[in-house]
């Protein structure tokens, strides 16, 4: 497996209910979040030679909807794949190692396409890139699901502060940021509008 790679959970605020916030400063808008994605997705064609052994794991809850959206702009590029055939989900929750500092964290769901991960190339997908945890997590899940030929990591945002020897293989904005500011995504299908915010500032 590649150890290039993490993650959403890692360093995510939580979200106001209108999905903003009096000290957000916007980043990303919908434009650029969609040109991020179809750019990741040729890199993710060219990389692998083509999307036939690609699997598009997606990491609850943002990552998800990424991912989806990634299959969708592989599909348009490359006739014959199938968007079912490339896209799952991979919970994290129960292989984190800071459950006893987050007792109440919800478990989503995984759902692995039909043909499993066995020698393919699965893509963890997931928004923001933070300590690392939640990757080192997922790596951890995936040993439990199958082998696969090889893991890479495609993140919406690279924020910095890595805490575990991990990157990611494909990132859509690399964004330096203070251990003090919060980065949050919001995308249509969870938030109702596509942006990346940064909140809060140096102390």
């Amino acid at each position: 497996m590649s150890t290039g790679m993490s993650a959403s959970t890692d360093g995510r605020s939580d979200a106001r209910t209108d999905g903003r916030s009096d000290d957000a400063n916007v980043v990303l808008g919908a434009p650029e979040i969609g040109r991020a994605l179809t750019r990741i997705a040729h890199e993710i064609l060219e990389r692998n030679k083509g999307g036939s052994d690609v699997v598009l794991l997606g990491i609850p809850t943002r990552g998800l909807p990424l991912a989806r959206r990634l299959a969708a702009r592989l599909v348009a590029v490359e006739a014959g794949l199938d968007v079912d055939a490339l896209v799952g989900s991979l919970d994290v929750t129960m292989y984190r190692d800071d459950l006893a500092h987050h007792p109440t964290r919800t478990i989503g769901a995984t759902d692995i396409p039909g043909d499993g991960i066995d020698d393919k190339v699965v893509v963890l997908v997931d928004d923001v890139l933070f300590s690392g945890r939640t990757i080192r997590a997922a790596l951890d899940a995936i040993s439990d699901l199958g082998r696969p030929r090889a893991v890479q990591l495609a993140a919406l945002v690279d924020r910095g502060h890595r805490e575990l020897p991990i990157r990611a293989d494909f990132v859509g904005k690399n964004l330096p940021t203070s251990l003090y500011e919060r980065v949050r995504v919001l995308l249509e299908e969870t938030d109702g509008r596509d942006a990346v915010l940064i909140e809060g500032g140096a102390r």
